[in-house]
């Protein structure tokens, strides 16, 4: 009697890192008082910088940019990922997302979320990729 053994390959998504960071607003405003656009440009994109320009509550929503990213380097255990190679916005229902850009991190699904209190934010990311899982059939 002869066996034959075929192999099935399934693509799933493994999660490969959980990152959180929680950042005092005043912390950050504080740090681009003091530094300006050196550090504003260092950490933001022009893209994140002009979706924040009109908003009320400006520092708010650029701790919630620094905190996702922080997040981000936790879950990707960094990486080789940089603060102006991700880009952080929000979609149509206002769920952030994380766009990478210079083709950093090509096979990494990132989902974040973020909170905001009066004085702090916080924010979690879950880093995945895509595996191959191989199982054999007989």
């Amino acid at each position: 009697m002869k066996i034959h053994v075929k192999e099935r390959s399934i693509m799933a998504e493994a999660v490969i890192g959980i990152g959180i960071d929680i950042i005092e607003v005043i912390r950050l405003r504080k740090l681009i008082e003091k530094w300006g656009d050196s550090f504003s440009c260092w950490v933001f994109t022009k893209k994140e910088l002009s979706s924040v320009h009109a908003k009320v509550n400006k520092y708010q929503h650029l701790a919630g940019i620094f905190a996702v990213k922080e997040a981000i380097f936790k879950a990707t255990g960094g990486s080789g990922i940089g603060f102006k190679d991700m880009e952080i916005f929000n979609d149509k229902t206002d769920k952030p997302y994380c766009k990478f850009r210079n083709n950093k991190a090509q096979n990494i699904t990132i989902n974040v979320s973020i909170s905001y209190v009066k004085n702090y934010v916080i924010a979690n990311a879950i880093a995945t990729k895509k595996t191959r899982l191989s199982q054999s059939i007989q």
